[in-house]
C-alpha cells in the first residue's frame, strides 16, 4: 500500500516541497528533473531546461569542474562541495552541493543533486569586505538598476555539439569584460543570440541595449543616427541624440560592419580610441562609456582583402572573437534544434507532434542549410502550423527537399567514373582469357600488361573460368 503511494508523480510533487534544490540528470548529462526550490534558487525555468546538457544551463562550468558532471564520471557521490557558477542569465551563484549517482545493476544510469543556496551568505560578506575598502580607500560602489532591452539569454541557444558548448562558454566570459567583440556567422547562425545573451550575462544587462544595422544606409544618415545632430549643423537638422548616447553604460551592437562606409570606420574608430563622440553639425564633444559589439556576415579575411572594413578597425573590434559555425557543421544539434522547435509550434498552434519520421530526419541530415538554424526554424514553423499529425512525414515537407532528392537520382544515374572503367577493364581482360583459352602469358601479350599485372586483376575482380 505504502509503496503504491510513492509513483513518480508523487514523489516528484512531494520534492516540490523540500527548501533545498534537487535536480536530476542521465548518465548523458541532460537535465530530467528541477524541482521547485531549485528553478527559485537560479531563477530557471524548468521547461526550457528539462531535456537539454547541463553545460548549456551552465556555461560557466566545464566536464571538470560540475559536480553532477564528476560524479557521473566516476560513480562515487560528492558530499557538501562549494561551487560557484553563473546561470545563463550571468547571475552569479553560490551553493553548497551534494551529489550522489543513481545507479542500476552497478552502472550509472544519472545523478541526483541537492543544493543549499548560499549566494546572500556570499554577497553580504563580500559587501562587507567592499564597504570596509570604501571606508578606508574611498572606493564607491553604488549601482543603479535599469531594465535592459535585449530578450534573449544563453539557455535560448539550443545545441550541445562540442562547437556549440565550447562556444558558450567563451561567450559567457567575454560577457563580464567589458572588451569589444567580434561575430562571424553566415546569415541564420544566430549571432544576435550571442549579441544579446552576452549583454544580458554582463554587468551592464541592466542598463540600454541598442543594435543597428549597418547595411544600405548612406553614410551621412548613419552617421547621424550613430553620433546625433545638432540642430542648425545642415539643413532640417534638429537636436538628437544618437545611439552611442542612447546606449551609455550599456551595449551597442553594429551588425554587418563590413557595410558600413570606410570614412564613417574612421569616425567609429577615434570613439573606440578617444570614447568620446561629437554629434553631427556640432563641436562639443561628449564623453559615453558604450561595450561594443560588432558583427560580419562575410569572412574576416575576405572583408579585409576587399577592403570592405578597415585593416586598423578591424584589429580593434576584433579583441575578442567568435567564429559561430553553420548547422551543416553541426549536424548533431538537428535533432535537438527539432525537439526544440517541434514543442515551440506546437505550443503556439495548439498541435501535437510528437517527432520526425527517419526518412525526413536523414534528408534534414543530408541537407546543406544555406539559411543555417533560420531556416529549420522556418521549415518546422511552417509544417506545424499547416498540417495535422504526430510525426511529421516526407509529404510535409517543402520543395528544396523534393529538389534534393531529385537531384540526388539524376546523380546516380551518371556512373562514377573509376566504376566505369573497371567495368571496361574486366571485359578487355574476360575477352582476352577466352581467346587464349585462359593462357595468361598470351593473354599478358595480347592487351600488353605484365604476367604479375594481370594475375592481380584476375583476382580483384573474381575472375574464373
Amino acid at each position: 500500500m505504502l509503496k503504491d503511494i510513492f509513483l513518480r508523480e508523487n514523489i516528484f510533487e512531494i520534492l516540490d516541497y523540500i527548501t533545498e534544490g534537487i535536480q536530476i540528470i542521465d548518465n548523458q548529462g541532460r537535465i530530467v528533473y528541477f524541482n521547485r526550490a531549485a528553478q527559485r534558487m537560479e531563477d530557471i525555468d524548468g521547461d526550457k531546461t528539462i531535456g537539454r546538457h547541463i553545460l548549456e544551463i551552465y556555461p560557466s562550468l566545464s566536464f571538470e569542474t560540475s559536480t553532477f558532471l564528476s560524479t557521473i564520471r566516476t560513480g562515487k557521490p560528492i558530499f557538501d562541495v562549494e561551487q560557484t557558477f553563473k546561470n545563463y542569465k550571468g547571475d552569479k551563484i553560490v551553493t553548497v552541493n551534494s551529489t550522489i549517482p543513481i545507479k542500476y545493476n552497478d552502472k550509472v544510469k544519472g545523478a541526483i543533486e541537492i543544493s543549499r543556496d548560499i549566494t546572500q551568505v556570499k554577497v553580504l560578506s563580500e559587501k562587507i569586505v567592499d564597504l570596509q575598502s570604501e571606508l578606508y580607500e574611498g572606493k564607491p560602489g553604488k549601482r543603479v538598476k535599469q531594465k535592459g532591452t535585449a530578450d534573449y539569454t544563453f539557455v535560448d541557444i539550443v545545441g550541445e555539439s562540442k562547437k556549440m558548448l565550447s562556444l558558450k562558454s567563451l561567450a559567457l566570459k567575454a560577457s563580464q569584460i567589458d572588451s569589444p567583440v567580434l561575430i562571424y556567422g553566415e546569415t541564420g547562425t544566430g549571432k544576435e543570440l550571442f549579441v544579446q545573451s552576452i549583454h544580458n550575462s554582463s554587468p551592464r544587462r541592466h542598463k540600454p541595449f541598442i543594435a543597428q544595422n549597418c547595411a544600405a544606409l548612406p553614410v551621412n544618415l548613419l552617421e547621424g543616427i550613430l553620433f546625433g545632430t545638432t540642430k542648425g549643423g545642415f539643413t532640417g537638422a534638429e537636436d538628437r541624440l544618437g545611439l552611442f548616447e542612447l546606449a551609455n553604460k550599456g551595449t551597442l551592437f553594429l551588425d554587418e560592419i563590413n557595410s558600413m562606409p570606410l570614412e564613417l570606420q574612421a569616425k567609429l574608430l577615434r570613439v573606440l580610441q578617444d570614447g568620446t563622440i561629437r554629434r553631427v553639425g556640432s563641436v562639443k564633444t561628449v564623453n559615453v562609456d558604450v561595450r561594443i559589439i560588432t558583427a560580419l556576415n562575410i569572412p574576416p579575411e575576405k572583408a579585409i582583402d576587399e577592403k570592405m572594413i578597415r585593416k586598423d578597425l578591424y584589429y580593434r573590434l576584433n579583441v575578442i572573437n567568435l567564429n559561430i559555425p553553420p548547422l551543416r557543421e553541426r549536424k548533431d544539434d538537428i535533432s535537438i534544434l527539432i525537439k526544440y522547435f517541434i514543442k515551440k509550434y506546437n505550443e503556439r498552434f495548439n498541435k501535437n507532434f510528437k517527432r520526425v519520421s527517419r526518412p525526413v530526419m536523414n534528408r534534414f541530415i543530408e541537407y546543406s542549410w544555406p539559411g543555417n538554424v533560420r531556416e529549420l526554424q522556418h521549415v518546422m514553423e511552417g509544417i506545424i502550423s499547416m498540417y495535422e499529425g504526430d510525426v511529421v512525414i516526407e509529404e510535409f515537407l517543402p520543395q528544396q527537399f523534393i529538389d534534393m532528392e531529385t537531384d540526388k537520382k539524376e546523380t546516380k544515374a551518371i556512373r562514377p567514373l573509376n566504376e566505369a572503367v573497371e567495368e571496361v577493364e574486366k571485359s578487355i581482360i574476360i575477352e582476352a582469357l577466352n581467346k587464349t583459352n585462359w593462357n595468361i602469358t598470351k593473354t599478358g601479350e595480347i592487351i600488353d600488361i605484365p604476367r604479375q599485372t594481370l594475375q592481380y586483376k584476375i583476382k580483384k575482380y573474381k575472375l574464373k573460368r
